[in-house]
């Protein structure tokens, strides 16, 4: 699965060192998932070899990857430590955004987020799901001689205690909203508690609040408009980044029953029939990214969901009892599938994993 080399600039991961960034993740994924601490050092790591560059052009300092060498890295990343590839997603989404807003903003953090210095990450999950509670804004933006005042609270803000600033999406009382960057030692914004989850607690997700924080005009992204996530440039939400870790999940899974198949014949078969599989998924969504028409990006991800929970739960009956053990990679596996049936999951998609669960898929 070889990178393309990027052109000019500075210089991305080679082959041999984006083998031993995956190889020092997966050396500590198990015990990032006991601790569900804050993956100082992997992220350090990330930025040290070039992973914040990938995503933006030569131009403003960055690799200018395509999706397709985007995607494949992820492939990689993601079969070796899911919490700090989704960490990632977050992190690379908010940086994504700030670089192609054009914003005054930009030209002061940019750098810093592409050389990792800097950690951002978004706070955006209300705006794309239902974000109103009994009728009312759950993070609302008014205008005031500055810019804007902030009041409410952003649900699911991965790193929230740990990271630098925020891509946060509010809404105006005419319905339309904005997106915007924000120091998170901003007067009036707090941290709760992160939410233990059943897996992946390592990213310490919970929920930014803010109260009266003033929003200069300068550190607006994207808006007022409505829908400011279809407007705004930059990473979409969920698609094929999203299909894409639960693609490099299952390899990992897929993994264990191989090795497994070596001592014992009767699992060369499924171990044979998933991987295949696996691989299949994994080049049409390869081939989605360089724009070939094999599936919808929402029947992939439906694909994917479901590949990851079979082939994790397939490694779990492989290694027998062991996997039920606390620490055994296999019992983790099974637990961080479950969280593609709930990570930005549209529903027709979640539709059709609730049918193959129920024995109603054709």
């Amino acid at each position: 699965m070889a990178l393309t080399a990027p052109t000019g600039g500075i210089l991305g991961p080679t082959e041999p060192e984006l083998r031993g960034l995956a190889q020092n993740l997966a050396a500590h994924a198990g015990r990032l998932d006991q601790s569900g601490e804050w993956p100082v050092s992997q992220l350090k790591q990330c930025g040290e070899s070039g992973v914040f560059r990938w995503f933006v052009p030569p131009k403003m300092g960055g690799l200018g990857w395509s999706e397709t060498d985007i995607l494949r890295g992820y492939l990689r990343l993601s079969a070796s430590c899911l919490t700090t590839s989704f960490i990632l997603t977050q992190a690379t989404g908010a940086l994504r955004r700030v670089a192609a807003s054009g914003a005054a903003a930009t030209e002061r953090v940019l750098e810093d987020l592409l050389s990792g210095r800097c950690l951002a990450s978004l706070g955006i999950s209300h705006l794309t799901t239902s974000h109103r509670h009994l009728g009312r804004t759950i993070l609302s933006a008014e205008r005031c001689d500055k810019g804007f005042l902030l009041n409410g609270f952003s649900p699911w803000v991965t790193g929230s205690p740990y990271i630098d600033l925020i891509v946060v999406g509010a809404e105006l009382k005419d319905g339309r909203q904005i997106l915007a960057l924000l120091p998170m030692n901003s007067p009036g914004i707090s941290v709760d508690p992160p939410t233990q989850l059943v897996a992946l607690t390592g990213s310490q997700t919970g929920a930014v609040r803010f109260d009266h924080v003033e929003l200069p005009a300068d550190a607006v992204l994207a808006g007022p408009e409505e829908e400011v996530l279809i407007g705004a440039t930059g990473a979409s939400t969920g698609g094929l980044q999203t299909s894409a870790l639960a693609i490099g999940l299952a390899d990992c899974a897929i993994s264990l029953m191989e090795e497994q198949s070596a001592k014992r014949s009767e699992l060369a078969e499924p171990a044979n029939r998933l991987r295949t599989e696996q691989d299949g998924a994994k080049e049409d969504l390869l081939s989605l990214a360089m724009g070939g028409e094999v599936c919808s990006p929402g029947e992939l991800r439906g694909r994917a969901n479901s590949l990851a929970i079979r082939s994790s739960q397939a490694a779990l009956a492989a290694v027998k009892g062991a996997g039920y053990v606390q620490g055994h990679p296999a019992g983790r596996l099974c637990r961080e599938a479950l969280f593609f049936l709930v990570w930005s999951c549209p529903q027709p998609v979640m539709a059709a994993n609730l049918c193959e669960l129920a024995g109603l898929s054709e």
